[in-house]
């Protein structure tokens, strides 16, 4: 994956109706999802189970808040969300659950990417 094809750190690259699209979470983008649900850490604690899993309007503010938080104006933000249908809603909860992982820890995107691939990881080159 080039560079110009890889979500900046801190974020995601995901598909929504065919288009690549960044989403990142920013500390404003946060507030804005504490202010109308919970908070942050206990929704990333609940996709974990140890709280209520998070709803499917959680999800999806936080899915919406992190297209905005990548410059997405918010009503493009929100139709781009709407448009996914119910049968999307158990995707976009594991990209809400990553969102919210690699927001809080940056690294763990580089060291999980590529699992779902078919291809065996490369042997480390440490010496």
């Amino acid at each position: 994956m080039g560079v110009f094809e890889s979500a900046p750190r801190g974020g995601l690259r995901e598909v929504f109706d065919g288009v690549p699209r960044d989403l990142i979470l920013t500390n404003a983008s946060i507030e804005r999802f504490e202010d109308q649900h919970r908070g942050a850490f206990e929704t990333l604690e609940a996709f974990g189970g140890r709280e209520n899993r998070p709803s499917v309007t959680e999800v999806r503010d936080l899915i919406a808040l992190g297209l905005i938080g990548a410059g997405m104006p918010d009503q493009e933000a929100l139709a781009v969300v709407q448009a996914q249908g119910p049968g999307e809603n158990m995707r976009l909860q594991v990209i809400a659950q990553c969102l919210l992982a690699v927001t809080f820890m940056p690294g763990l995107r580089d060291e999980l990417e590529g699992l779902g691939d078919d291809a065996p990881p490369e042997p480390s080159k440490k010496k």
